[in-house]
């Protein structure tokens, strides 16, 4: 997916509820996963991802720094992000576990 075009969010679009659900899309520009919610809130904040498994169903969990993805609307106007992280990255990462 070609995101030249996508307009990057403000600081102020940063909010759970323009951000639960976005694909993420890795290093390799493949989607890695989804963001499943936000833990805290401004430049401190982290998303957790839910990483892997089927249609939902045994993806893990993990916790990275809101400062490591880079969300934008496409033309539809459906956010996503962008990350230098892979899905195998991801994968190694320790659960997140509430």
């Amino acid at each position: 997916m070609d995101h030249t075009n996508h307009v990057r969010l403000s600081t102020a679009e940063l909010i759970p509820a323009a951000l639960e659900g976005a694909t993420i899309y890795g290093a390799d520009d493949h989607k890695v996963g989804k963001v499943d919610h936000i833990h805290g809130a401004g430049a401190g904040s982290t998303a957790i991802i839910d990483v892997g498994g089927f249609l939902g169903i045994g993806a893990k969990p993990v916790a990275v720094p809101l400062t490591d993805l880079e969300f934008m609307r496409d033309e539809d106007g459906d956010v996503h992000a962008v990350t230098t992280w892979t899905k195998d990255q991801l994968k190694q990462m320790p659960e997140h576990r509430h």
